[in-house]
């Protein structure tokens, strides 16, 4: 049976053996919270890199055992994440975590040529979401939101392979992939129906496994049944989309915050293609959010 709610993710990666998590730059409470609750369900351990007068400070207002963690100072943000990806490349870990510091320090850290994270030159570093809402009956799945600004084909490829195999893991054995754009008809001057049509052909001529692809959908058709029946779209996939692979940044991250500000969304986040799953989400999400993201990168780490 598949997993159809973020608690029942956390649920099975309790079960599973623990993963080791080197956090970078965990100087703050929501990160700290997070792994904490993390350790204590047994899903990993735990390093620190950051601040240890800190990190001890807000141990002590959280009454959190510090002794739990490993620490590892470096008190300045721009050394704190490459410090944090050597541990991982000298075996020190199999989860990569973003703590206090900017997005594109985390990024260049992972990104660097020499002592960086990609397993090639030709890998896409991809952000990948799991979006459980109210407003939706199960869990959406969905990239990119927040690495790649205008994704090109190739790209949109590998994004639609890394959502299949998050599906997979969430034992959804046939996930339903909407290539998302502005309208579900076949429009050739809009660059997202074009490359939506090829990555549905493609998939019908097996070159993209293990889903149901369909698109260009309109958002609308993609989530809602009812849209589709009045449109009468024939498609295996709209109404009842598993994951969405968004044309750009600003449309995925837009849908994202709206499901989570406006439509009381929780979720769960982390970047795909470095050589460890790696958890990026905003220092404004809350630590029940990243105690997903945490669950999550347990759940695809080797």
């Amino acid at each position: 049976m598949s997993i159809s709610k973020l608690d029942q993710m956390v649920e099975v990666v309790k079960s599973n053996p623990k993963k080791r998590l080197v956090a970078a730059y965990a100087n703050d409470a929501h990160t700290i919270e997070a792994i904490y609750h993390a350790i204590e369900n047994n899903i990993v351990d735990a390093t620190l890199v950051g601040d240890e007068a800190t990190i001890n400070n807000v141990c002590k207002e959280l009454g959190f055992d510090v002794s739990k963690f490993k620490i590892v100072q470096e008190a300045d943000e721009n050394k704190a994440g490459p410090k944090a990806v050597a541990l991982i490349n000298e075996g020190e870990g199999n989860i990569l975590m973003k703590g206090l510091l900017s997005t594109d320090k985390y990024m260049r850290a992972i990104l660097n040529k020499e002592n960086g994270l990609m397993p090639g030159a030709k890998a896409v570093l991809s952000h990948a979401t799991i979006i459980e809402t109210p407003a939706y009956h199960k869990l959406i799945i969905c990239g990119d939101v927040a690495v790649i600004p205008a994704p090109d084909l190739n790209q949109k490829v590998a994004i639609t392979n890394y959502l299949i195999k998050i599906a997979h893991k969430l034992e959804i054995s046939q996930p339903k992939v909407a290539l998302v754009a502005a309208t579900e008809q076949m429009l050739v001057g809009m660059p997202a129906c074009i490359d939506a049509a090829i990555i549905s052909k493609m998939a019908d001529r097996g070159q993209i496994k293990g889903a149901l692809i369909d698109g260009p959908l309109a958002l609308d058709v993609t989530l809602d049944k009812e849209s589709a029946q009045i449109k009468k779209l024939a498609s295996q996939v709209a109404g009842d989309a598993d994951c969405l692979v968004f044309p750009n940044i600003e449309a995925g991250n837009v849908f994202y915050k709206t499901c989570t500000k406006l439509a009381s969304g929780e979720l769960a986040a982390m970047v795909c293609g470095a050589k460890v799953p790696c958890i990026l989400t905003s220092r404004g999400d809350s630590a029940k959010s990243k105690n997903y993201s945490i669950a999550l990168a347990a759940l695809m780490a080797n």
